[in-house]
């Protein structure tokens, strides 16, 4: 049993109960309901009451369940898997499930979810299919409304084509042995024409139509490539084809910053290989990257290069695709929202604004040449927004550079940490005191810096997660103001 406000976090399991004894105590209405429900599964369903409504009652006299007259009696348990208590009385049905606790029985007390060892969840069904939906017992009328949702949603067709692919499944086993040809076999058939076929009702030539695409030789030992942008870590902003290739994918390639939820959403059989780089730390050089997307392409297998925000926006998807062309392997690029569009959206600061920024440029304090190499005096024009990709260990530099070219010392800043995610963080000033508040608030990667006129917006227009901060780090920061260059 549970305690506790918050629901339990449940093991969901299908179960077998075929001619396996199952216990409902109570005679009313509730237990009507969980009898239908256990002997469609197969159940050998007995009911302890001292009475049984009418249905019940004509189930006992067909003896198709058992009835136990009387009041709970522990030893009911003896020979159950499970027992559901569903009596209007508190006290019995906690018997039950003290009972059921002691014997090592599971229990379910209807509407209990603190007494209960075992939830039974909403439920979609289409055949052989079911979707199974759980709240923990703790929101119960949510699990129901998404199950209203799905049953709009989902074909009845499905039930036909679980059933044709169930009865084909040893065929389709000795056709296709390996594991990533049976994969492959069943999105060919998944997207080919006989769901449309069932949906319509023509049996007959849905399995003429399977039947032809078993005996294609189609397998495609051939090996691919796809660069895939995750986006900056919110998984609402993933695109549906980048979900799709994810679900595909047999090995997948993910940089440090792609997003734990963004990985939830992964086929769970995939391989998953961290090859990322974070400031100040590479853990897999680029040749490395190489050879693992050359490796496992050559290997027959679809490989995913995840990379957080866009794979062509300081990604160096341009690069991986140079190298992929070069040995003759099949690739396709998968775009994501960058950082710069998606942290300034969820920050309320618009890139471009009429009155405030015709142009916005976008720079990587890490590039390949040194600073030098940037065009400083036009990046230092007003009336444009910058966006400044993995930028803070860099940000004394910054200002300094900035300044010297022309720059104001009052122009606004927006530094986002964690764009996107729940523990997003807003931290604004101006680019005079630009490292000193940075410092203050312990800015840390990922963080993306929005400098410009538009940055001023984030007070005004923040929409997502905390108020943006703006604390001055000490009179050291004044200190240092005074210091630096004035502007031209």
């Amino acid at each position: 049993m549970t305690t506790g406000s918050s629901p339990p976090r449940l093991f969901p399991i299908f179960a077998d109960l075929r001619g396996r004894c199952v216990l409902v105590v109570g005679g009313g209405t509730v237990a009507r309901r969980k009898v239908a429900a256990l002997l469609e599964a197969g159940a050998r369903v007995t009911v302890g009451a001292p009475a049984l409504e009418a249905s019940l009652k004509q189930l006992a006299d067909e003896r198709r369940i058992e009835h136990r007259r009387g009041r709970f009696d522990p030893n009911w348990l003896n020979d159950a898997w499970l027992a559901i208590a569903a009596t209007d009385s508190v006290a019995t049905n906690r018997a039950v499930a003290e009972a059921g606790e002691a014997r090592r029985v599971w229990v379910n007390v209807v509407d209990d979810a603190g007494q209960s060892s075992f939830q039974v969840p909403s439920r979609v069904e289409r055949g052989p299919v079911q979707i199974a939906i759980s709240s923990g017992g703790g929101a119960p009328m949510l699990a129901r409304h998404l199950r209203e949702q799905l049953e709009i949603q989902l074909d009845e067709s499905l039930g036909a084509l679980a059933t044709l692919l169930t009865r084909q499944r040893a065929r389709i086993r000795a056709r296709w042995p390996e594991l990533g040809a049976r994969r492959r076999f069943f999105e060919r058939v998944l997207r080919g024409a006989v769901p449309s076929l069932l949906r319509r009702g023509d049996h007959a030539a849905a399995r003429e139509t399977f039947e032809r695409t078993l005996a294609e030789d189609a397998s495609d030992s051939r090996g691919s490539v796809a660069l895939v942008g995750a986006g900056p870590g919110d998984p609402g902003l993933l695109t549906l084809r980048g979900l799709r290739v994810l679900n595909e994918a047999d090995v997948i390639l993910h940089d440090r910053l792609v997003s734990a939820e963004v990985l939830a959403l992964v086929r769970r059989d995939a391989e998953l290989i961290e090859v990322g780089k974070q400031a100040g730390w590479h853990h897999a050089p680029q040749e490395t990257i190489h050879a693992l997307m050359l490796e496992h392409a050559r290997a027959g297998k679809r490989v995913v290069r995840l990379k957080g925000g866009d794979p062509f926006v300081f990604g160096r998807g341009g690069e991986e695709l140079e190298f992929l062309h070069a040995h003759g392997i099949d690739f396709e690029v998968v775009p994501g929202i960058t950082a710069a569009v998606a942290c300034a959206a969820y920050a309320g600061v618009p890139l471009t604004h009429r009155d405030h920024a015709q142009s916005v440029r976008l720079v990587t304090a890490h590039c390949r040449d040194s600073a030098d190499a940037l065009d400083w005096r036009s990046l230092a024009q007003e009336r444009q927004t910058l966006a400044v990709y993995m930028g803070v260990a860099g940000l004394p530099q910054l200002r300094e550079r900035l300044l010297a070219h022309g720059r104001a010392a009052g122009t606004p800043f927006a530094l986002i940490e964690n764009g996107s995610r729940p523990q997003q963080r807003v931290i604004t000033g101006t680019l005079a005191e630009l490292p000193e508040i940075a410092q203050a608030h312990s800015v840390v990667s990922p963080a993306l810096l929005i400098l410009g006129e538009v940055a001023a917006l984030a007070r005004e227009l923040h929409w997502f997660g905390s108020e943006p901060l703006s604390t001055v780090a000490s009179t050291s920061a004044d200190r240092a103001r005074e210091s630096l260059p004035q502007a031209a």
